[in-house]
């Protein structure tokens, strides 16, 4: 783990009373589920009804813990809400809980789905290139991003403009990482529904610290991708 990561950790710990909060979360009313990851900067929450194969809304952004409240600052936002502004929530630990309060009388209880385990590839990832048959080709990642934010047990992929404030797409849902293999199952899809359910494995590997990406996506199309760290491209 990066000094940079363990200093992040640290504070996220003093301040919250040794507890961390980085990994998944989750809150469920009425069919709905909300879930939140936290990586080691970012966040991501997405809210959907799993059953109805119905994606809601998703937001996420950066995040800093600053003695009992959190400061988020989002760079997309599918409700409809302003990005690029900074959001103080105060929080709370249970047993096994997080208490969410926006301060306007909004309270959210979630439950602990994982703290950053057994996944070998909790973090936010940015896709920096893709192989062909003319080899890699670099992705450079600016205000048009594509994401990956992963707990120990938990995914999403966003797709999105942080300066038009553009939503492309997301998808999300439960992975693990065993014998070299990624396998992820889909609980929410923006864009296809019908891809609720759907198992995907694909090869993985981290060579030089980059996850490489291999396989066949939900449409059957092969795929081999490299994705980076965000906090390795300082983004």
């Amino acid at each position: 783990m990066k000094l940079k990561t363990l200093i992040a950790l640290f504070f996220v710990c003093f301040y919250t009373g040794a507890q961390p909060i980085t990994g998944a979360w989750r809150t469920t009313a009425g069919g709905q589920e909300t879930v939140l990851i936290f990586a080691a900067q970012h966040y991501s929450l997405a809210v959907y009804n799993r059953e109805a194969r119905k994606f809601l809304s998703t937001e996420g952004g950066t995040w800093r813990a600053e003695e009992k409240q959190l400061v988020l600052k989002s760079e997309y936002n599918t409700a409809g809400a302003k990005t690029g502004h900074a959001a103080l929530w105060k929080f709370h630990f249970g047993k096994g809980t997080l208490t969410l309060d926006d301060g306007a009388g909004n309270l959210q209880e979630f439950q602990l789905i994982d703290a950053g385990t057994p996944g070998a590839l909790a973090g936010a990832w940015l896709i920096t290139g893709r192989t062909t048959e003319k080899g890699v080709q670099t992705i450079t990642s600016g205000a048009r991003k594509t994401m990956k934010i992963l707990s120990g047990t938990r995914f999403q992929w966003i797709a999105y403009n942080s300066e038009t404030n553009e939503f492309f797409g997301t998808g999300g849902g439960t992975y693990a990482t065993e014998n070299g293999r990624y396998t992820e199952t889909i609980e929410f899809f923006s864009r296809d529904s019908t891809r609720v359910g759907m198992q995907l494995s694909f090869l993985y590997s981290l060579p030089e610290g980059n996850w490489r990406h291999q396989g066949k996506s939900s449409k059957g199309d092969p795929i081999d991708e490299i994705w980076t760290q965000r906090e390795r491209l300082g983004l």
